[in-house]
């Protein structure tokens, strides 16, 4: 049992070092975020479909299901599109930053719908990232919009993280993502035909952008997204959305070594960033200790 809980936590940092780079890609891409995220869906999905034919899945759901799975789609779509309008307007560093908050969401969503006593150390941890994440607002007052954006995919990345916990225990993963990004393409269709915004410059791409995106969608989208529900069977959503925090870190890494992004920051940046760093790692001993407990 301990292997295979070892195997599944090895497969997440993995994920969440793909994703690291993900945000690197969103500011390479100069395509705005409503082409990149289309296009990012677009492709993935005729992969996923490929991949589904070939090893011969079944796409029956339940009518239910098919709504609750267009419904995440949504979620994850307006997650996609604050996610990534966010670098666009600030930076990666900021984004990374601001995402980390989904730890405070995630101690509080994930109790409800799991019917679980709150645990108020998941809590206070969740506050304490919010204030340092205060504080870098009222430092970098300029990325106000950014920030706000950011908390925004956070807590969108902890509603779909939670829902999805509760699907993987009834469809197949891959299924369940190839739903989910389906109804997420129709609905950002949907809204780019409402906004006016359909014309033929909207599938125009420069080159440095249709390779940016080949990349986001084949390397940090096909296979992370279907493991990552996998893993949602074997892994709590609080854990997951606490151990993909380490995204912010690899991220600002990231950023610092192809953009220069701590030319573009304040020092005290890195203030709120280590008290952020130092309560996730405090947050991983005190669950060990109080599992420890339990078991005992």
């Amino acid at each position: 049992m301990f292997k295979v809980i070892n195997k599944h936590y090895l497969l997440l940092h993995i994920l969440v070092f793909i994703w690291g780079f993900s945000p690197v890609l969103g500011r390479y891409i100069s395509a705005n975020s409503w082409q990149l995220v289309w296009y990012r869906i677009f492709i993935a999905l005729i992969v996923m479909f490929i991949y589904l034919k070939f090893t011969k899945h079944q796409f029956k759901v339940s009518f239910k299901q098919f709504w609750q799975l267009s419904g995440i789609g949504i979620i994850i779509l307006i997650h996609w599109l604050a996610f990534y309008h966010a670098i666009k307007i600030s930076n990666i560093s900021v984004t990374m930053v601001a995402f980390s908050s989904g730890t405070l969401f995630s101690s509080i969503i994930e109790p409800i719908f799991y019917k679980r006593a709150i645990r108020y150390y998941e809590v206070i941890i969740g506050l304490i990232i919010i204030a340092a994440i205060g504080l870098i607002f009222s430092i970098e007052r300029e990325f106000w919009l950014g920030i706000l954006l950011g908390m925004i995919a956070a807590f969108t990345s902890s509603l779909f993280g939670v829902f999805n916990g509760i699907l993987t225990h009834k469809l197949k993963s891959a299924i369940i993502s190839f739903y989910e990004l389906s109804a997420a393409l129709i609905g950002l269709s949907i809204l780019i035909i409402l906004t006016g915004n359909l014309n033929i410059n909207f599938f125009i791409l420069d080159k440095a952008s249709l390779n940016g995106i080949l990349l986001l969608s084949l390397v940090c989208t096909v296979f992370p997204f279907i493991a990552a529900v996998d893993l949602s069977k074997h892994i709590s959503p609080y854990t997951i959305t606490l151990t993909v925090n380490l995204e912010t870190i690899y991220g600002i890494i990231w950023a610092i070594i192809f953009y220069n992004e701590n030319k573009e920051v304040k020092p005290t940046f890195y203030i709120g960033v280590i008290i952020i760093f130092i309560v996730i790692f405090l947050n991983s001993y005190l669950k060990k200790r109080n599992d420890n407990k339990i078991k005992n």
